[in-house]
């Protein structure tokens, strides 16, 4: 499965499960670990497991077997691991604290004006 696909379908699975606030980062240009992050915040610990459990579901009904998923004990921050795409589920409370966007558009943008120094 391509990224693209991939990327639709965990971005299919999230809105169908009623994810709030996704957002979609291409990292390719600052990480080799992963092309995409998929950052969404989920309602209550409840939520943000059935949105995890969404992705994890969709992506192995099309043969792609998640590398890992952490957190699903606590439920405030579940990652789902699935190679190209990494998807961070949050609450909205965990999502504020670590303000991932933030971090890696600010990453970016450093990696960026280093590239471009002379």
């Amino acid at each position: 499965m391509k990224t693209k696909n991939l990327l639709d379908l965990v971005v299919n699975a999230l809105a169908d499960m009623k994810g709030q606030d996704l957002e979609v980062l291409d990292v390719s240009d600052m990480t080799a670990v992963t092309d995409t992050m998929v950052i969404v915040s989920g309602t209550s610990n409840r939520h943000v497991r059935s949105l995890a459990d969404s992705v994890v579901m969709k992506a192995k009904e099309n043969g792609r077997q998640p590398l890992g998923v952490e957190g699903e004990q606590q439920g405030d921050w579940i990652l789902v691991d699935l190679n190209e795409v990494l998807v961070h589920v949050m609450l909205p409370k965990a999502r504020d604290f670590y303000n991932l966007e933030k971090l890696w558009k600010i990453s970016g943008a450093a990696r960026r004006a280093a590239q471009s120094a002379p």
